[in-house]
């Protein structure tokens, strides 16, 4: 028995996906694992999101959005608990959906849509914490989440584009 075209298709994709997701789990614990921290919490720089953009880039919205919520199921499962679970897909949701739109205008570099990513995840989280807590005062906190989405954005976009060029 022979398979057929689309199952061949499906395989590869589950393979392709699975790979990615590892090694954006690979990430995940590697960062977890480093001795971090800038003075303030809930700043990191994100490395398994590279995975994510890497994805978008040479794939599809659809394979970044598997990659990225495996990986977050896992990690949650793995490292970070269910909070950590939660913080993290509402984050990545919200950062893909950001980074869907302007990679589609095809006016930003994958260094600024990295970029607007990362913020839109930080922005995620805080909107997540907020309902949470039940208290928007925990948005004074933005103005030090923004630059640290900054900064991570543009470190992350400039090795999602070195890793890219490197896949053509």
């Amino acid at each position: 028995m022979t398979a057929s075209p689309r199952n061949h298709s499906n395989a590869q994709w589950v393979a392709r996906i699975a790979i990615m997701a590892s090694l954006a789990l690979i990430f995940s614990y590697i960062e977890a694992i480093i001795p971090y921290n800038p003075g303030v919490p809930g700043i990191k720089l994100g490395i398994a999101n590279a995975v994510t953009i890497i994805a978008l880039y040479k794939f599809s919205a659809r394979d970044a959005l598997a990659v990225s919520v495996i990986r977050i199921l896992l990690a949650g499962l793995l490292f970070n608990g269910l909070f950590g679970m939660l913080y993290s897909l509402a984050g990545a949701l919200l950062s893909l959906i950001c980074m869907i739109i302007l990679k589609k205008t095809k006016a930003f570099s994958i260094i600024g849509v990295s970029m607007a990513g990362a913020v839109f995840h930080n922005l995620g989280q805080l909107l997540i914490a907020a309902a949470l807590i039940g208290d928007i005062r925990i948005f004074f906190y933005f103005p030090v989440l923004l630059f640290s989405g900054i900064v991570a954005g543009i470190a992350i976009g400039i090795a999602a584009t070195l890793m890219l060029r490197i896949l053509k």
